[in-house]
């Protein structure tokens, strides 16, 4: 464990070194992201901007949803996603061969070696966002209630983590994922605008199970307001602990499997 950190340590400044060696690599990907974060509000507010309750949650609580699915997005695209996404093409040109021969976990290096920086201010328009609607809804809140959220946020982040991994995972046994990341695209773009206390039935259950991108948002804004039972704080930690062993069973699978494409 401490040599990973150690690893990681330096695996970060390298990073940031390099980016700021090249600026454009720094403030790019922030006007990108800025410029995707304000096309998903107002999308945001041509839907709810005239809808007065969800089952139960008014605009106060949508706009926490909103700014949480962000938060956790943002965290995404600061942390993991840049590596996570190389997976298909290392796996198709050869380049993975490098990771594995090197005397550090592969997956660890591909995860956290693309770190984005550029991304940090989205947290910040998320945090507005969620503050804006913690001011609509007019309510106090407890230490207990916040403390679940943050703990929450953590969880969701690796389950995005996870879903992404095992999407780019399949890379391993067929030739393109792309037609398996437009899935992704599509459900975390519905999710992203419907809650999941919207979903019931099938869709709840493929939501919030098969591709769980419904529970995301919606787990820690019911732990915010208050309205999430042990029971569903239980559930998303369990949803959590199955998909990361999915993900980190999967992929060690895939690298057992996995043929040199310079070979």
């Amino acid at each position: 464990m401490k040599d990973n950190l150690k690893f990681l340590t330096e695996l970060m400044k390298l990073r940031l070194s390099h980016i700021m060696t090249f600026r454009l690599g720094f403030f790019g990907p922030f006007f990108i992201d800025a410029s995707y974060f304000l096309v998903q509000l107002f999308a945001f507010e041509a839907i709810y901007g005239h809808v007065d309750k969800i089952r139960g949650w008014g605009h106060g609580e949508i706009l926490v949803f909103v700014g949480t699915f962000s938060l956790i997005n943002a965290l995404n695209m600061i942390i993991y996603f840049f590596g996570v996404i190389s997976i298909p093409g290392k796996i198709q040109t050869g380049e993975l061969d490098l990771y594995l021969t090197k005397p550090v976990n592969p997956l660890l290096r591909i995860t956290f070696e693309k770190i984005n920086p550029g991304s940090i201010p989205l947290l910040a328009f998320s945090a507005c966002i969620i503050a804006y609607g913690v001011k609509e809804i007019d309510m106090g809140f407890s230490w207990s209630n916040i403390i679940k959220y943050l703990f929450l946020v953590f969880m969701m982040t690796i389950l995005y983590y996870d879903m992404e991994l095992l999407i780019r995972c399949f890379a391993f046994f067929v030739f393109s994922v792309n037609n398996l990341t437009k899935i992704e695209e599509t459900a975390i773009d519905l999710c992203l605008k419907i809650p999941g206390i919207a979903f019931y039935g099938i869709y709840k259950f493929i939501f919030y199970c098969i591709l769980p991108y419904g529970i995301i948002a919606t787990l820690p804004t019911q732990a915010f307001i208050g309205a999430l039972s042990v029971k569903g704080l239980f559930f998303g930690v369990a949803i959590v602990c199955i998909f990361t062993f999915f993900a980190l069973s999967f992929w060690s699978y895939g690298v057992h499997r996995y043929e040199s494409a310079s070979s």
